[in-house]
């Protein structure tokens, strides 16, 4: 039993510093599949030479899937190993071999705990999930149902459920991202937006996005020259925006 910092440190350098010098790499099977069951950073951090292990010496870990969606929850998105998640998520999550359920699990999952992420996140986690739609065309279900719960408390997803297949993801509709068309950033309402449309063959390129920050977020902002200054032009219709309600007898803006 390692402390936590130093489980860290190693895992940080394991998979391009101490693997490829080892002669045999299997040795640190039991190693790595601890530390990725013990959750948290160092789960993240042990995906790293758990891939090295898996692609290149044949490892076989049954329930690899179902502790990566364990994964997910709402720190995924401020943790300091973002990016190295989501570039491994990426990779593991590529295969057309996989079952439409779990894919369709970790984008609802996804999706769900994007409610609440900060818009650096947002703008990486969009085309992240666009991407899943691009290579398994089985899950645009969750986008393209008319017939969706009428009131969202009424969501078949069982958030709270750890197994992807019992998670009923499928059964389930996508209105987190519609409810982020609506965001008060504009470039994430943008990116949201792009599901209303049909989505092109070509994936999208999120290498660049995976280390956004809020500080590139706000750079890019002020950088911006805007010529056209919006002007308000809807006529005021009363104190709260009816003509003919109780305060305009009261009141007059006058």
């Amino acid at each position: 039993q390692l402390p936590t910092g130093l489980y860290k440190k190693v895992l940080v350098i394991l998979h391009d510093s101490i693997l490829p010098y080892m002669n045999e790499p299997t040795l640190m099977i039991d190693f790595l599949t601890v530390a990725y069951s013990i959750g948290g950073a160092i789960s993240l951090l042990a995906l790293n030479g758990l891939f090295i292990l898996i692609h290149q010496h044949n490892l076989e870990y049954p329930d690899f899937y179902k502790k990566l969606y364990s994964l997910l929850d709402p720190s995924i998105y401020h943790v300091k190993y973002r990016a190295r998640f989501f570039h491994l998520a990426d990779l593991f999550l590529s295969s057309s071999h996989l079952p439409a359920y779990l894919v369709a699990a970790f984008i609802k999952r996804l999706s769900r705990l994007a409610l609440t992420a900060p818009p650096e996140a947002l703008l990486m986690v969009i085309p992240f999930i666009c991407n899943l739609f691009r290579r398994h065309p089985a899950c645009k279900v969750l986008v393209h149902r008319p017939n969706g719960p009428e009131d969202l408390s009424e969501d078949p997803y069982i958030m709270e459920e750890k197994e992807p297949s019992e998670s009923r993801a499928l059964e389930s509709s996508l209105w987190e991202l519609q409810s982020l068309q609506n965001h008060y950033h504009p470039d994430v309402a943008k990116a949201a937006a792009v599901l209303n449309q049909s989505l092109s063959e070509i994936e999208d390129n999120i290498s660049g996005l995976l280390e956004l920050s809020a500080c590139e977020i706000f750079d890019r902002e002020i950088k911006k020259k805007n010529t056209d200054v919006p002007l308000e032009f809807e006529p005021v219709r009363g104190l709260f925006g009816k003509k003919n309600d109780i305060f305009a007898e009261h009141f007059t803006l006058d």
